[in-house]
């Protein structure tokens, strides 16, 4: 049965699968960096909740990237399979 998602849910869910796909590293080689991080041009308030749920840090300052976690990175693999999109 398709069950259709909750229009918040899917923000939430769609903005962290955003962040993961364009995320970025500081770190020299893409596909063995362990340390990501997204710009945060998305609606503050969810990027508010998905910290508060510790799939990513913002940080203490006004920085413009986040830091995407190891939870968030957990969460947007299994968004990857939910939504059938290939990962990098």
């Amino acid at each position: 049965m398709n069950e259709k998602t909750e229009t918040k849910k899917a923000i939430m869910e769609l903005t962290l699968l955003l962040m993961y796909l364009n995320r970025f590293t500081e770190e020299k080689e893409f596909k063995s960096a362990k340390d990501f991080f997204a710009w945060k041009g998305y609606n503050f308030d969810i990027i508010n909740e998905l910290d508060d749920e510790d799939f990513i840090h913002q940080g203490k300052y006004r920085s413009k990237s986040v830091y995407i976690t190891e939870k968030g990175i957990e969460e947007a693999k299994k968004l990857l399979e939910k939504y059938k999109i290939k990962d990098y």
